[in-house]
């Protein structure tokens, strides 16, 4: 069973030597002494929680999962398949560059000559042309 405990009702702990910059531990100071599942949740005096200093917005993503489930789906037929011919008739199976600038660039280039693809199969070289 798990209970529910809005994150405005926690205590931020102190940051030691042993915690990653980007995440937050916290702790509910007095609902763990009180808890009749405390047993089963921790052995230790209180049961801490790690968040991830930004996990607001996988909370977000997860809530509007929730709200629409067929967004995946969607999702799966409309963008990727781009992809899937990207990487099936160009051959396009790794970034041959390094680094997030290098990287957005040659995308850019395989996402142009798809397009560019497209465009001389839907309106024709001649019409191109003209």
């Amino acid at each position: 069973m798990f209970i529910s405990v809005r994150l405005d009702d926690l205590t931020k702990g102190a940051h030691r030597s042993d915690r990653q910059g980007d995440i937050n531990f916290y702790r509910h100071l007095s609902a763990c002494s009180n808890c009749h599942l405390k047993p089963r949740c921790t052995s230790e005096k209180l049961r801490r929680i790690r968040r991830w200093d930004r996990e607001d917005v996988l909370d977000d993503i997860e809530r509007r999962l929730e709200e629409k489930p067929d967004a995946m789906r969607i999702r799966r037929t409309t963008v990727e398949p781009p992809y899937g011919t990207l990487k099936a008739s160009m051959g396009y199976t790794h970034f041959l560059t390094r680094t997030r600038e290098k990287v957005a660039a040659e995308m850019s280039l395989h996402v142009l000559a798809y397009n560019f693809k497209r465009v001389l199969n839907i309106i024709g070289i001649a019409a191109l042309k003209a």
